[in-house]
């Protein structure tokens, strides 16, 4: 393709589970009250996949939803990348369980870990290839089951997360719209803020970190709320800047759906009213790196985006890892 050509979002697609587990329902679970969860974080509900559904399946399907919307057979994707910190397994890798589902043959396909940016950085990644000329259509798929790994005895966690799958097809723009920009970083230093200490190769499953209950997240809050709208707040005004774009021409944010009261300070920060951020946090909480890709979906099918538009995905989150799209629509 030609330098100057930009890789657009061509179609964009969703899954949520039909479960619906509300703040109330959580009453009956732990210590807690629908008041201090809403006030607290901003969510009212969140969805929660069946013992039966896996990353890969909710991916499948937020998958063939983006392949049709944008006009395309699913043998027209050679390119999949799957953002995700609850793959089905170790390996193969959920990208690859997701081109079975979908019938596609020899094509690439590879998982990325970036935890809530995933979406973030795969939508960057997949733009250099097809910048590159080498794909054609790359398929970018965030998908999440974080109720696997959420301790539903830690009321401090156990009340933020939720499960879904969103996805996107990148390829060629045939007009000026498109991605101009994307800035993304990472800072190992915090890495021990949000975790999952036990399952890896560090310390592999055993009776005894079953028993401690580490294979569950883990999360200090208060330490993560502050460096968030920090690097939420960089990651907006470093992109924007290599757009060569300012505060004022952004028309529509969509954010990582992690906490009302930090995207609210993110508003405040870059003093951008909160009224264009997307939120739809109160339906379905935390998801991950399914979070953005989900509110993108939403914010396209709901008309909230429209062309010729300035778009910001960002987001921030494990690892630590933050990072933002600046998107022509």
């Amino acid at each position: 393709m030609s330098d100057k050509n930009r890789v657009h979002i061509k179609g964009v697609g969703k899954y949520l589970p039909d479960k619906i587990l509300t703040n109330k329902d959580l009453e009956n679970i732990v210590d807690t009250s629908d008041k201090w969860i809403t006030t607290r974080t901003g969510i009212k509900q969140r969805r929660i996949a069946d013992d039966n559904t896996a990353s890969s399946d909710m991916g499948y399907k937020a998958s063939k939803e983006a392949i049709a919307d944008a006009g395309l057979k699913p043998e027209e994707i050679d390119l999949i990348i799957v953002a995700s910190i609850t793959a089905d397994m170790f390996f193969p890798s959920t990208a690859c369980l997701i081109q079975k589902e979908l019938g596609i043959e020899s094509v690439a396909a590879f998982d990325i870990s970036a935890a809530c940016t995933g979406f973030t950085y795969a939508v960057s990644i997949g733009e250099k290839f097809v910048k590159s000329g080498q794909y054609k259509n790359v398929l970018v798929v965030g998908t999440e089951k974080l109720s696997s790994i959420t301790d539903w005895e830690d009321r401090n966690t156990c009340v933020l997360f939720g499960d879904g799958a969103g996805a996107c097809i990148l390829s060629e723009s045939k007009d000026d719209n498109g991605i101009l920009s994307s800035y993304l970083k990472a800072d190992g230093n915090y890495g021990y803020l949000l975790k999952v200490p036990a399952g890896g190769s560090r310390m592999p499953a055993t009776h005894e970190t079953i028993d401690k209950r580490l294979h569950y997240l883990k999360m200090e809050g208060s330490e993560l709320f502050k460096v968030a709208v920090r690097r939420m707040e960089e990651s907006i005004k470093i992109s924007l800047k290599k757009a060569g774009l300012t505060y004022s021409d952004i028309d529509v944010i969509v954010p990582h759906q992690a906490n009302i009261r930090i995207l609210k300070a993110v508003s405040r920060a870059i003093n951008v009213p909160v009224e264009k951020f997307f939120i739809n946090i109160q339906k379905y909480g935390n998801m991950s790196g399914a979070s953005t890709a989900v509110a993108l979906a939403e914010a396209v099918k709901q008309n909230f985006i429209k062309k010729g538009d300035i778009v910001v995905l960002v987001a921030f989150g494990g690892g630590l890892v933050w990072g933002a799209n600046v998107i022509k629509w």
